[in-house]
């Protein structure tokens, strides 16, 4: 390479290619450890809720007396129909943006 503009070229094309590669590499690694944290957080929520409703339901079950079903123990013994749950959503969900609309005309 005796032409000088062509060896700085490559040169020139080497540092790009190398700093872009680190760039992906930090950013990969980045939105990896956001992706770790962003599950612990879900699953130390997860874990503080069902704490939370532990306690709740020892606490009805030693002031009342009474044992609550847990939501595990509501499925296993009648199956939830989801399509229903659906239908009941949407349901509600139609007459909300009903009133909402009936709102909004009052408004105007």
């Amino acid at each position: 390479m005796s032409d000088p503009v062509i060896h700085a070229f490559f040169v020139g094309r080497a540092i790009a290619q190398a700093i872009n590669e680190q760039v992906e590499n930090t950013l990969t690694n980045a939105l990896s450890e956001l992706g770790k944290f962003d599950a612990e957080q879900r699953e130390r929520l997860r874990q503080f809720t069902d704490q939370v409703i532990s306690r709740a339901e020892s606490e009805v079950e030693t002031t009342t007396g009474q044992s609550t079903v847990s939501d595990t123990g509501a499925t296993a013994s009648k199956p939830v129909d989801l399509q229903e749950n659906i239908d009941e959503l949407r349901a509600e969900i139609a007459r909300l943006r009903n009133e909402l609309k009936l709102y909004r005309d009052e408004s105007v």
